[in-house]
């Protein structure tokens, strides 16, 4: 397994070993005790799986007072995963990464708690999983417009689908302090 550090402090991509043979392959997708040797030691409560068509984008998320560590990947399809880094004080507040997710890489990210967390689909559709740290918690659920222009994420499709609560979040300037993480 390798580990990647991003620029913003805190997140992390994993690249798992894979070990493929005539019939496919085989790769661990989590593992506590091989996780915790970097660092990763959340215990994780919930998975989630969602499928999605090509340009659809979900996000930016976060929870807050019931933050969420995720651990995404990507079983089929591809997608940009985008993380946020909207910790009060941190010295990379405001600042983003993004990263390709697909069936083919295999690659996962490590999202911790104190980052929304969004993904748009790039290929004809895409299933994508997350383990969470905290159970989802509707009264605690927050985001950040995905078109924040302070942000300025470099989206790679212009017009994407959009729930309706994506299209009506506030501008990370906007949010009140109270309601970001620490």
């Amino acid at each position: 397994m390798k580990i990647i550090d991003l620029d913003i402090p805190g997140p992390k991509i994993i690249e798992p070993d894979i070990f493929p043979d005539a019939r496919g392959f085989f790769c661990e997708t989590y593992n506590q005790k091989r996780y915790a040797e970097y660092g990763i030691v959340n215990p994780f409560v919930q998975d989630n799986l969602s499928k999605s068509k090509k340009g659809t984008l979900r996000g930016l998320h976060y929870q807050l007072p019931h933050g969420q560590a995720k651990l995404a990947h990507v079983i089929q399809g591809e997608v940009l995963d985008v993380i946020v880094d909207i910790r009060k004080g941190s010295p990379t507040f405001g600042k983003w990464s993004g990263i390709t997710l697909s069936a083919e890489n295999k690659r996962q990210l490590f999202v911790p708690q104190g980052f929304a967390h969004g993904y748009c689909v790039l290929s004809e559709s895409a299933v994508f999983a997350y383990k969470c740290s905290d159970f989802y918690a509707l009264d605690c659920e927050k985001g950040i417009l995905w078109s924040d222009p302070d942000i300025n994420i470099d989206w790679p499709i212009a017009d994407p689908i959009l729930s309706d609560k994506d299209q009506e979040y506030p501008c990370l300037k906007d949010v009140d302090r109270k309601s970001l993480p620490e």
